[in-house]
């Protein structure tokens, strides 16, 4: 008799899992699987961490007394009757699910992929030191760290980090496709995120039924968690894990992540709800592949951008982070004070300029010899006088206007390359601002990216011209009523195709402006991927 007979019983088994019946002679004597309980003489169990109704498994912190480690193992158990028998106690197919869940995992115990913990061993149905109430068993690597409720029970992380922590299991989930096999990541229960903020499947026997769409959905599940805190899938087993289930809107659609929490990057909400949508929907995102190379991308252009500040996603900055907001709250742009505060700037340079032309010509005038005559330069140095303008005033001059403030402007997403943006207006066309690079062409993940350009007055314009190396790029030219208006605010005045070089576009007719869009929606292709780069932006009044 074993040591672990002489043990209290111990509790009854949860809602959904009833212990199998007895089976062959040499099992009957076996003591239940519960804390302690032993499997094939060398896995002691320790501590249950969840279920998995579906497929008739619990997941369990167990410990290896030989290597004396922690491992994560996977019970089989029967269903119960909701789940399987019809009008009995049993689970009349029990064992042959079982048998099939095994010789699986028996077929993927060469696979191995830091995003998935390592298969150690398999416990087939009726082996050896195998507790009566278990059809089989599979252990693996225990993944130290937290359990997905436990990783967003402190709060929302950033969106980077949430895509970092994805990108190892879609790349585990990639792979095991690649071979014919399914991770059965679509359970909370079944991932862990580890200390470092890699989330990680750590248990094994996934339910036979289960494709590799099912995979992508899992992964648009654990992003779509660690954005918001919410499960989207199974209601139930979002409360078995701990997690509050995500809303949906009156007529059954998931809410995208943007609308739960701010500060979502574009391209994380469409590759959640790509994910997450039904497979024939436009947008759907229908591979694994797929979802780990949009993360990566993701991933890779936020580590291009580290040397400056990110933009503001609603979540405080945390202590080790480079960039510190030092808990002040960011206040929203005011465009009515900026405007006041660039007329003012201009009317200050006007006035110090003409104090000091009048200073000049004072000081000029006690030094000159008021017989020299005077030394005209210019169109008038013939004599002639400027033809007057039409209501008496002096007639504008063609020529370039100065822009006094330019930014970037986006409808979603992160704002390109914001920090490089004054390039196109320093004089230098060598020295360029560009589109970040994207895997698909506009609108496919924005619907367009803006240049805007602010006078310090209203002007009357003649023409603009782009100098730029990106061929093919298309851009509308807008009038807007202020820096920071939205592109449904603007007016079209005209639209251009870019050359290499310099592109010149006539602006004949158009309205005095005092706020330009130059709005492009169409990219140049670039590599493997789409882009666009501005290396000047001229200007030219009207005569």
């Amino acid at each position: 008799m074993s040591e672990l007979a002489s043990r209290p019983s111990p509790p009854s088994e949860p809602p959904g899992l009833i212990p199998v019946q007895a089976g062959p002679a040499d099992r009957d004597s076996a003591p239940p699987a519960g804390p302690g309980a032993m499997l094939a003489g060398r896995y002691r169990l320790r501590t249950r961490v969840g279920s998995d109704l579906l497929a008739g498994a619990e997941f369990w912190q167990a410990q290896d007394t030989v290597l004396r480690r922690d491992v994560a193992v996977t019970l089989l158990r029967t269903l119960a009757p909701e789940h399987g028998a019809i009008g009995g106690d049993e689970d009349p197919t029990g064992a042959t699910r079982a048998g099939e869940m095994i010789v699986r995992a028996l077929r993927s115990g060469s696979f191995e992929h830091p995003g998935c913990a390592r298969l150690l061993d398999v416990l087939a149905p009726g082996a050896p030191g195998l507790p009566g109430d278990v059809l089989g068993a599979a252990v693996t690597e225990w993944v130290n760290g937290r359990s997905l409720a436990e990783a967003v029970a402190e709060g929302m992380l950033r969106p980077l980090a949430a895509a970092r922590a994805v990108v190892p299991l879609a790349a585990a989930a990639e792979e095991a496709h690649r071979h014919g096999f399914v991770l059965g990541c679509d359970h909370p229960q079944r991932v862990r995120v580890t200390p470092d903020g890699r989330a990680r499947m750590c248990f094994a026997l996934p339910r036979p039924d289960l494709r590799p769409s099912d995979d992508v959905r899992g992964l648009g599940a654990v992003l779509f968690t660690l954005l918001t805190s919410r499960w989207p899938l199974s209601g139930a087993d979002a409360a078995r894990a701990g997690l509050p289930a995500a809303t949906r809107t009156a007529a059954g659609a998931l809410e995208p992540p943007s609308a739960v929490r701010p500060g979502v990057p574009l391209e994380l909400d469409t590759v959640a709800r790509g994910a997450l949508g039904p497979e024939n929907a436009p947008g759907h995102v229908h591979t694994a592949a797929a979802v780990h190379r949009v993360l990566g991308d993701v991933v890779a252009e936020d580590e291009r951008n580290a040397l400056f500040p990110p933009a503001h996603d609603g979540v405080p900055s945390d202590p080790d982070d480079v960039w510190q907001d030092r808990g002040r709250p960011v206040d929203p742009p005011d465009p009515v004070r900026r405007r006041r505060l660039l007329v003012g700037l201009a009317t200050l340079a006007a006035a110090v300029l003409l104090v000091l032309g009048y200073v000049g010509v004072q000081v000029t005038s006690l030094f000159s010899d008021p017989s020299t005559p005077t030394i005209v330069v210019g169109p008038n140095a013939g004599g002639s006088d400027p033809p007057p303008a039409a209501d008496g005033a002096a007639a504008p001059v063609a020529g370039p206007v100065r822009v006094a403030e330019v930014t970037v402007v986006v409808e979603t997403g992160d704002r390109d390359n914001l920090n490089r943006v004054s390039r196109v207006i320093d004089g230098d066309p060598s020295s360029t601002w560009s589109t970040v690079t994207y895997r698909q062409q506009l609108p496919a993940l924005k619907p367009g990216i803006g240049i805007m350009a602010s006078f310090a007055s209203a002007v009357q314009l003649s023409e603009l011209s782009i100098t730029s190396p990106s061929a093919g790029t298309r851009v509308e030219v807008r009038s807007a009523p202020s820096a920071d208006a939205s592109v449904d605010d603007t007016e079209l005045i005209t639209d251009a195709t870019l050359d290499a070089g310099t592109t010149v576009v006539a602006l004949d007719g158009s309205q005095p402006v005092e706020h330009i869009l130059l709005w492009i929606t169409e990219l140049a292709p670039s590599g493997d991927g789409f882009s666009s780069e501005v290396g000047e932006v001229e200007f030219r009044r009207a005569g």
